[in-house]
């Protein structure tokens, strides 16, 4: 699966000399944790909310109301947001961008075409792949194996699963040193047939469900 798929196209975005005060309003009526910065067409930066608090008056201040709304609107976005971006291309696979975004502690990543930014990837859209790949969403039963860690293995499962005439809707392989577990999803409830095929064939089975 790749980022195009799964990211958000045409994302809302911000401009560098906009007010702080314009982003907060941004943020709160449209849900966003994050603004990417566009100027003249191109990506600048990244605002957040962490950003946001960095820039924020503390709670504590003796401020007024108008005071603070003052103040907000003299800062500008420029002042307060991320320089250079990560980002990622959106022919890239998925779990990078998890790999990414894990490793520099981020919420989104802009994504780009080239260095067009054409949209952006949050840990919602990568949660959401997440459960669409494990078919999560989906009815039908749920097979787990404990399988050993040599070729031709996962053939020889899903060549037995044919034979019952049984159609995968998903698959997915955690792989250890010595075994692994193999997780399949069909299309149908029923599975005491595949169950006596793989245990025929010597196949150690962890779970089924429905």
């Amino acid at each position: 699966m790749f980022v195009k798929d799964k990211m958000t196209v045409n994302p809302y975005t911000i401009k560098p000399d906009d007010s702080i005060n314009d982003a907060f309003s941004a943020i709160k009526d449209n849900g966003f944790h994050q603004l990417p910065v566009v100027k003249n067409g191109k990506l600048v930066g990244m605002l957040t909310e962490r950003e946001l608090q960095n820039v924020s008056p503390s709670k504590a201040t003796t401020l007024s109301i108008y005071e603070l709304n003052y103040l907000l609107t003299k800062i500008k976005v420029s002042e307060a947001m991320m320089t250079n971006p990560v980002t990622i291309q959106e022919d890239e696979f998925l779990e990078k961008a998890a790999v990414i975004m894990r490793q520099h502690d981020l919420r989104a990543l802009p994504v780009m075409k080239g260095d067009k930014l054409v949209g952006i990837i949050t840990q919602s859209d990568i949660f959401d792949a997440f459960i669409d790949m494990m078919g999560a969403r989906n009815s039908g039963a749920r097979l787990a194996l404990r399988v050993p860690n040599k070729p031709g293995v996962a053939l020889d499962i899903v060549t037995v699963i044919s034979r019952t005439g049984a159609n995968i809707l998903h698959m997915a392989l955690n792989n250890g040193a010595d075994f692994g577990e193999l997780i399949f999803k069909f299309d149908r409830d029923n599975i005491d047939d595949i169950i006596s095929e793989l245990k025929a064939k010597g196949y150690e089975i962890i779970t089924a469900s429905n």
